[in-house]
């Protein structure tokens, strides 16, 4: 499913029209990554847990010519499911 699926979805469950739907999943969308970027978790019972991780910096190799390369410190988005979702895809 992709995002225009996706507001698709939500407008017929939600008898919203598709620009309503996509201007609600746009504000929740920059919401959470608003919250992520300033180092917060976000928790959605039952769905689950998006946060920040800090992976710091190390070598790594190049695999065609086996050079050690530097691979800079960042940060990623950890996603971890809920209960619910767990058991609604098993």
């Amino acid at each position: 499913m992709n995002k225009s699926e996706l507001i698709s979805d939500v407008a017929d469950r939600t008898n919203l029209s598709k620009k309503d739907a996509a201007n609600a999943l746009g504000a929740v969308l920059d919401v959470v990554a608003d919250s992520l970027a300033q180092g917060e978790t976000v928790s959605l019972v039952g769905f689950g847990n998006f946060s920040v991780s800090r992976r710091n910096a190390r070598t790594g190799r190049n695999p065609q010519t086996g050079a050690e390369i530097h691979i800079p410190a960042r940060n990623l988005v950890k996603f971890s499911s809920g209960k619910a979702l767990k058991d609604a895809v098993q």
